[in-house]
């Protein structure tokens, strides 16, 4: 990248050094103005939700950006003049952040597009950033370098992950929900149990169905569900438990933590034909749970006796005399 068409200004300097690795995560805001005339702000991350998070050599869209970070120390505070000729995908990139990081997300009518000449979709949906498709300009950015993370410092986005730490993730954050359960916060345990399930989810869709790899993350999917569901029901949200432990008796259909769950899942929200027949299938199966089964089956009977003396209640009030 041509050195010359960057003009940089210290407005505050920072501390340590530059020499920064691939990898490393930048904190920062970023204001960009125009060069011509009157300055007028396009972008103001301070005016966001969050400042603004970039992985150094992951190949960033807005290359320039990068390059300026690079030449900054932490805590450094300074303004680039940037040649437009290094600012083409500057539309496209403002556009992203903006809907990522606005504190209010921009609803638009969906209308048919069609590609111009330069390459982008006819209208970005922001005047401003239409103007500068069309007549591109010099840009003022005013970067403030908050943090510089170096590689193994932070927690990888799952995004930014190869293939191996992807799979190591996922019972990394099995073990944070376990430690949750332990600790009796079920709302956080299920928090890092669906995270982690949305993670394999992600993985298995590149699967095929039945073969090696897939097969080998399904096992690792049924602990996840199961604790999912555990978790699920001690927070009364029963629907969820009947559907992710029907998941896992659909491949397992043995499976007795399932079985037993979702019978306890079915008996709360009154399924009393499911309920029985999973709490009772779970029983023979596992001969330790007799017991278990036998009293909520015992409270199912007690719940089914209420429910018809209800309803003969209602019925005699509805046909008996005035």
């Amino acid at each position: 990248m041509d050195q010359n068409l960057i003009k940089k200004v210290l407005l505050h300097p920072g501390k340590g050094n530059s020499d920064y690795t691939d990898g490393a995560k930048v904190k920062f805001h970023i204001k960009t103005e125009t060069c011509d005339g009157e300055p007028k702000i396009i972008d103001d991350s301070r005016e966001w939700k969050e400042p603004m998070e970039l992985l150094l050599g992951k190949k960033f869209k807005l290359e320039v950006l990068e390059a300026c970070i690079r030449t900054m120390l932490p805590g450094e505070v300074a303004a680039f003049m940037i040649d437009k000729s290094l600012l083409a995908p500057y539309p496209l990139v403002s556009k992203t952040l903006r809907e990522a990081y606005s504190k209010d997300k921009i609803k638009k009518e969906k209308k048919p597009h069609h590609c111009c000449g330069m390459g982008f979709k006819e209208g970005l949906g922001h005047p401003d950033l239409d103007e500068l498709v069309k007549i591109p300009k010099d840009l003022k950015f005013t970067i403030e370098l908050l943090q510089v993370a170096d590689v193994g410092s932070y927690e990888k986005e799952f995004w930014a992950m190869n293939e191996e730490e992807r799979l190591a993730s996922i019972p990394a954050l099995r073990e944070r929900g376990n430690k949750h359960y332990r600790d009796g916060d079920h709302a956080a345990a299920s928090a890092k149990y669906s995270e982690a399930l949305g993670r394999l989810e992600q993985l298995m869709l590149r699967e095929k169905p039945g073969e090696e790899e897939w097969e080998r993350l399904r096992v690792m999917q049924t602990p996840l569900l199961l604790n999912y569901s555990q978790c699920q029901l001690l927070q009364g949200q029963y629907y969820s438990v009947i559907e992710h432990c029907t998941t896992v008796l659909n491949n397992e259909p043995d499976n007795v933590k399932a079985l037993f769950r979702r019978g306890r899942a079915h008996l709360e929200v009154f399924n009393p034909n499911e309920a029985r027949e999973d709490l009772g299938k779970a029983a023979s199966l596992d001969p330790s749970l007799a017991s278990a089964c036998c009293k909520l089956l015992a409270r199912l009977a007690e719940m089914e006796a209420e429910k018809k003396t209800q309803d003969r209640t209602a019925y005699s009030k509805m046909f008996g005399s005035s």
